[in-house]
């Protein structure tokens, strides 16, 4: 009987210590597949610094990758990734890179770096130019709901919502 209930604790313990992962699968959005460092990659491979210098935004180079909370993301420039390595979360899409205007209706939409906005030195993705459109329309109010949104569907797996 003890062996049992020793063999049912490391059961329980081993399904627990994964179930981390499970839930942080769909906190960000991520590309299908996984980099040459076993991780999934963010941002679909665009350098999340080259974001916030006014151009257009550049494709990454796996020479250049760091990792963040299980993710890893590309950069165009040794510069670049030393950037993000000082302050990750200063150059992170909001809402883990999920549509900011998705976020504010509920769901989790791909966020596509060609309609982006910064707003207060923070980076939102949209899935479209229509919905981008849409969300010019009432910057103020979206960010506000997908701000109070965002919580609850955080760990909810995108098929879910």
């Amino acid at each position: 009987m003890k062996s049992v209930l020793t063999l049912s604790a490391v059961v329980l313990a081993a399904m627990l210590a994964s179930a981390p992962a499970a839930f942080a699968a769909d906190e960000v959005n991520v590309s299908n597949g996984l980099t040459l460092t076993g991780n999934p990659l963010g941002l679909h491979g665009v350098d999340p610094v080259s974001m916030f210098d006014g151009e257009v935004p550049r494709i990454g180079d796996a020479t250049y990758t760091s990792e963040h909370d299980g993710v890893d993301y590309y950069f165009s420039t040794e510069t670049a990734q030393q950037l993000f390595d000082a302050d990750p979360g200063a150059f992170l899409p909001q809402f883990g890179g999920f549509c900011a205007f998705g976020v504010y209706v509920g769901k989790k939409l791909d966020g596509d770096v060609r309609f982006a906005d910064i707003v207060d030195g923070k980076l939102y993705l949209f899935v479209n130019e229509a919905i981008f459109e849409k969300y010019l329309e009432n910057r103020e109010e979206v960010l506000a709901v997908a701000y109070d949104t965002w919580p609850g569907i955080l760990s909810t797996p995108v098929d879910d919502l």
